[in-house]
């Protein structure tokens, strides 16, 4: 399955690129993300609980980066396993170009990913249209909080990291793209 999609975020290019590198950011932006650890500057761990309809499971991924060209593109791999609902995996090359605003950010993504088990069962128009919905779900998270970080940088040069539970909180990209595969491979499973 083909993944593409193209956002336009309301920050400068450099501060898009540091908020898709702070994965506690990203924890707390990726709903039923329960753990996500560093494991090097480059690789992650991530568990994340999802439920879709009336099935529900945990998911345990990893995810890397490599062809990392800071602050302008990386590509992100990963893989999530749910158990009998099957795994995904997946990569995304996310690049970053400034708009013809300095003070906006042209994010362009475009991948792949895989299903297999349970999660491969499921028709591919339903698991393209949750994904679509996960993908668009994450940028307007991920836009709210960026625009909520820049008032609050300009007024306190203390950031703001949300809480998930009262509002969706910003998430980096490569993060997100990561924890997509992963939810993917939830949601996929949940689908089953």
């Amino acid at each position: 399955m083909e993944l593409e999609g193209k956002y336009l975020i309301p920050a400068p290019k450099q501060k898009v690129w540091e908020e898709l590198n702070n994965p506690e950011a990203l924890k707390n932006a990726i709903k039923g993300c329960e753990t996500l650890d560093k494991i090097s500057d480059n690789e992650f761990t991530a568990k994340v609980k999802a439920k879709i309809g009336p099935v529900s499971a945990v998911f345990n991924g990893s995810v890397s980066l490599t062809e990392i060209n800071a602050p302008n593109s990386y590509v992100i791999s990963g893989q999530g396993k749910g158990g009998a609902a099957g795994f995904a995996k997946g990569n995304v090359k996310i690049i970053l170009s400034e708009d013809t605003d300095k003070n906006k950010t042209n994010l362009i993504y475009t991948g792949n990913a895989q299903v297999g088990g349970k999660l491969a069962q499921v028709g591919s128009r339903l698991i393209g249209g949750v994904i679509k919905n996960t993908a668009d779900d994450f940028f307007k998270t991920f836009n709210d909080n960026i625009m909520i970080k820049e008032d609050t940088d300009s007024a306190s040069n203390e950031p703001i990291i949300k809480d998930n539970k009262k509002k969706k909180p910003s998430i980096p990209y490569w993060i997100w793209l990561s924890a997509l595969i992963i939810v993917m491979a939830i949601i996929l499973a949940f689908f089953t």
